[in-house]
């Protein structure tokens, strides 16, 4: 069980909820950014399981600019540099098919600073034109696992593509989008996957006392509640996954 987290307190509550290894991101409401290094750096040196990192440097679309290219470059050593045993990106091209000349040029870049690194290409193959041709040129490409929902909003809405993609490949297919203790279980059975993906999310309201109602930190920011991971809700994904697994 993969958990996706983007703070110190949600990295720590999935670790003692036995996940098996963390997706470090930042702005999870956007879908995950590349993390702060400092957010990294700590992270990895206060859990024992493997930590992926997020190369995203923004929201949107997954058409990058050169500049935008070499932002990702740099973050990918950073993030190797900070104790990531692994990285997360994924580029398209305006076609909505894999951008291979970028992902190639990061993979590169990846495996000449860690030769052992792990290739997760993220859930941008959820907006290819074609998921299944995309997702044997992403495996062409060197990646060990592919984050998907199938094409759909949810990886449960997605199930049958997803199971589609599990026959056709030869690499690891981790569904994620929407996965929680209700769903785990039929997804699991439907798909045969060995990995899954979620954030075990619930809302903490703020420790502050005072609170300043009339102000406003972004546009849709909730300045005084924040979503951090459960380790209940991880435990309770480790125990239907398993007990999923050797029925």
């Amino acid at each position: 069980m993969e958990v996706c987290v983007d703070s110190i307190e949600s990295a720590l509550n999935a670790a003692r909820g036995g996940a098996s290894r963390l997706e470090v991101c930042s702005s999870l409401a956007e879908g995950g950014l590349t993390p702060s290094t400092g957010l990294l750096r700590v992270i990895t040196d206060n859990v024992t399981i493997p930590c992926f990192a997020m190369i995203r440097p923004r929201g949107g679309d997954f058409v990058y600019s050169e500049l935008e290219l070499q932002v990702m470059e740099k973050d990918v050593d950073m993030m190797i540099e900070c104790g990531a045993l692994g990285v997360v990106f994924g580029c398209l091209n305006t076609e909505g098919e894999v951008d291979e000349a970028s992902v190639s040029r990061l993979v590169t870049t990846a495996k000449n600073k860690l030769s052992t690194v792990g290739l997760t290409f993220h859930r941008a193959i959820d907006m290819a034109r074609d998921i299944n041709k995309s997702a044997k040129m992403v495996q062409q490409l060197g990646f060990e696992r592919i984050l998907t929902s199938g094409g759909h909003k949810t990886a449960l809405e997605g199930v049958h593509s997803i199971a589609e993609l599990v026959k056709e490949l030869d690499c690891v297919v981790m569904p994620g989008g929407g996965i929680n203790e209700e769903n785990l279980e039929e997804i699991q059975t439907k798909t045969k996957c060995v990995e899954f993906h979620a954030s075990a999310r619930i809302k903490r309201d703020s420790r502050m006392e005072f609170q300043n109602e009339a102000c406003s930190m972004g546009s849709n920011s909730q300045e005084f509640s924040i979503m951090v991971t459960s380790t209940e809700k991880v435990a309770k994904l480790v125990k239907i996954y398993k007990n999923t697994f050797f029925k």
